[in-house]
Parts: C-alpha cells; structure tokens; sequence
C-alpha cells in the first residue's frame, strides 16, 4: 500500500483520565511500520504522568495551551510553536498548566508491538514520585 487518507469521522478517539488521545498513525490506524502519531488534549490541571517507551524516540509539538514538560528529571514551559524530544527510554510527563484544554501533537517511532505503542508507567517509583 502507498499510503492511506484517514477522515476525522474515522479517526480512532480514546478518552483517559487526563484527557483524550486520537490516533492518526499506527499499525491499526494506518498500516505503518515506524510512525505513531496522536493528538494528544490534556484537561485543566491534568497530565500524562511519568513514564517512558524503551524503544521508542518521540517529538512533543505544542499546539494550544501551556504544557509543563519534563524530560528525566528537567522541566520547562512549552507554549504554541514549541517541542520536546524525548529519546527512547527517557522518563517524561506531560502537564497542562494552564485553565483551558491543552493541545499537542505526539510522533514515536518505531512501531512497537500491535498498537505501535509500549509504555512503561513510573509514576509511583522514585524519583518520580517526588518530581510532581
């Protein structure tokens, strides 16, 4: 297959504690190999807690609102126009910061497993715990 055109009507949405996740490329999504991409909406005061995808790189691209983002134990504010690499294995959340809905674009590559995606939560271990 070339490639594939995918409607927003066909667009898997997922709802999480935090927020929302579309999938716009994945094994699932898309047939790819080597490129997850979702839209990533962050509520109010909420965040993708600390975690990390051992074999997998990500680029954060910061759409709407302001996102606290850590990357191993460094943080900064990232506005509209900013981004974040994370390279596979590295610890790193996501807060949104600010009083309305927060937008981002998130691209891992390689595909990992059927869903594309492999994610370890460390949350709960130290020195995340501590971090937030």
């Amino acid at each position: 297959m070339a490639g594939k055109f995918i409607s927003s009507i066909d667009v898997r949405r997922e709802h999480v504690e935090w927020g929302s996740m579309a999938w716009f490329s994945s094994p699932v999504a898309s047939n790819a190999k080597d490129l997850v991409v979702l839209e990533v909406n962050l509520s109010p005061a909420a965040g993708h807690n600390f975690h990390k995808h051992p074999q997998q790189e990500e680029v954060l691209y910061i759409i709407e609102g302001e996102i606290e983002q850590w990357v191993d134990q460094e943080k900064r504010i990232l506005r509209p126009g900013d981004s974040a690499f994370i390279a596979a294995g590295v610890v790193h959340a996501s807060f949104n910061v600010s009083d309305r809905n927060s937008k981002l674009l998130a691209i891992l590559g390689p595909c990992v497993g059927s869903e594309g995606y492999e994610l370890v939560n460390v949350a709960q271990q130290e020195p995340w715990v501590s971090l937030k």
